[in-house]
C-alpha cells in the first residue's frame, strides 16, 4: 500500500516541485496540498494521510502550531518538518511540536524519499549534532506513567532506530501491536512523537540514541 502524503507549503512552486519529486515513486501517493497550517489540519482530518511534509513558516497558522495540533488530534499521522535553513532552534521547535523528522527544502529527491519511508515505518532518524542539542533541550515530563515491561522493550528498540517491522520481528509480535504499544508509550510519557520518546529513553539511560 502506497504511503499517503500531504504537502504543506505556502509557495505553489515548492508544492509542485515536491509533487514532481514524489510522483515517480510507486510507493508514494500525494493525496493533497495545503497552503497554510490551518488548511493542513483540516485536510489531515479529511484525508488521513500517513505523512505530512510541513513547511515551518506560513501565514494563517505556522508549521509548528499545525504540527502540534495534528500530532495531538491524529497521532497516526507523522509530520516531517521542512526548513530552508537547518538551524538548531528550528529543529528543536519542530521536535517539541511532535515532528518525527526534519529536512532541508533543497534536499536531494532520494534523501526526501528515504526520510518519508523512514517516518512511515516509524523510524527515528537524527544527525549526531541535532541529537546532542535535543538531548539538552527537549525534556520529557519529570514523572511519566510507569511503562510495562513490553513497552520498555519497544521504547528501547525505537531509540535504537528500529522500524515498526523490525520491532515486530525482534519481539515476535504483529506490526499493529507495535503501533498500539507506541501509542501507549507516547501517552504515558506525555510526548507527541517517537523522536521525543527516543530522546527520553536516552536521557534515562534506557538505550543509546542511534544517530547518523
Amino acid at each position: 500500500m502506497a504511503i499517503r502524503i500531504l504537502i504543506t507549503d505556502d509557495h505553489g512552486v515548492v508544492r509542485q516541485g515536491l509533487r514532481m519529486f514524489l510522483s515517480d515513486d510507486p510507493d508514494m501517493e500525494v493525496v493533497g496540498e495545503a497552503a497554510d497550517g490551518a488548511e493542513a489540519v483540516r485536510l489531515c482530518h479529511e484525508l488521513k494521510p500517513d505523512i505530512v511534509l510541513m513547511d515551518m513558516l506560513m501565514p494563517v497558522m505556522d508549521g509548528l502550531t499545525a504540527t502540534a495540533q495534528i500530532r495531538k488530534e491524529l497521532p497516526d499521522t507523522e509530520v516531517i518538518a521542512l526548513t530552508s535553513v537547518l538551524e538548531d532552534d528550528a529543529v528543536i521547535g519542530a521536535v517539541k511540536a511532535g515532528a518525527i523528522g526534519y529536512l532541508l527544502k533543497d534536499a536531494e529527491p532520494e534523501e526526501l524519499r528515504k526520510a518519508i519511508k523512514s517516518a512511515a515505518a516509524g523510524q527515528v532518524h537524527l544527525t549526531a549534532r541535532a541529537a546532542a542539542r535535543l538531548m539538552r533541550e527537549v525534556r520529557a515530563p519529570e514523572s511519566p506513567q510507569q511503562l510495562t515491561e513490553r513497552e520498555v522493550d519497544v521504547l528501547r528498540l525505537i531509540a535504537g532506530g528500529k522500524a515498526n517491522k523490525e520491532i515486530a520481528a525482534a519481539l515476535t509480535i504483529g506490526e499493529q501491536t507495535v503501533k498500539t504499544h507506541v501509542s501507549n508509550i507516547l501517552m504515558k510519557l506525555g510526548v507527541q512523537s517517537r523522536t521525543q520518546a527516543a530522546l527520553h529513553a536516552a536521557q534515562i539511560g534506557l538505550a543509546p540514541l542511534k544517530t547518523s
